[in-house]
């Protein structure tokens, strides 16, 4: 298991079990050996599916903590497969069969460790403009998916209780509403910290989630 995405998951499910006042038990452990098996994809998929069948308490954490699988796959077990093996079509009929899983989460996941790999801070403008490509005529698509951020671009430059308010307004049932205040919060403040956290606590309307996704693309930044 990548040690960056071991630790990025530890942050979000303590954050959350704070949050909501509960306790994750062996919840740590037994997803950091899902997340650390030698088996295929799918099979590590289900071995996570099944662990996290165990802890119906968390189940708000399950498609962002498969998009945290899914990172750990490119970042780990490929290194072990052959170099062109995401273009294979083994790759692709997992991409098939998983294609109702995760969320956008993934997206500003890859997005961070593109900045990583290129040294540069993650921008809102960056990552809508030139890595989802919103404006391109072949990648409406995403501008659909990522209308309600692209609105409210100048979020990011006001405050955590602004973000929060703010979260009223996206439609019920869009593909980015739980994950809005959390993604506009990390490009306000993308390297985190106990005061922004306590801000986003006082002030979200689903804070143990909120946090948890904070927490995870901030640990997840360093």
């Amino acid at each position: 298991m990548d040690n960056k995405i071991k630790t990025t998951l530890a942050a979000s499910l303590n954050r959350f079990a704070t949050a909501e006042g509960l306790a994750p038990g062996n919840l740590e452990n037994e997803l950091t050996a899902a997340f650390s098996g030698e088996e295929g994809f799918l099979e590590k998929t289900a071995k996570f599916d099944a662990v996290m069948d165990e802890y119906p308490r968390f189940e708000a954490l399950r498609e962002v903590f498969f998009d945290l699988l899914m990172v750990n796959f490119f970042a780990s077990d490929v290194q072990k497969l052959e170099d062109d093996y995401l273009e294979s079509d083994e790759w692709a009929a997992i991409e098939e069969e998983t294609i109702d899983r995760g969320t956008e989460l993934l997206n500003l996941l890859l997005y961070i460790r593109e900045c990583q790999d290129e040294g540069i801070d993650p921008e809102l403008d960056d990552f809508l403009k030139e890595f989802l490509l919103v404006e391109d005529d072949e990648f409406q698509d995403e501008f659909a998916i990522y209308e309600s951020l692209i609105s409210n671009q100048e979020l990011a430059e006001t405050n955590i209780r602004q973000i929060c308010e703010a979260s009223a307004r996206v439609d019920k049932g869009e593909e980015l509403e739980d994950l809005f205040v959390p993604f506009l919060a990390f490009f306000h403040n993308p390297r985190g910290g106990e005061e922004t956290l306590g801000e986003l606590a006082a002030h979200s309307g689903n804070k143990g989630f909120e946090t948890a996704v904070y927490a995870l693309l901030t640990t997840y930044n360093r």
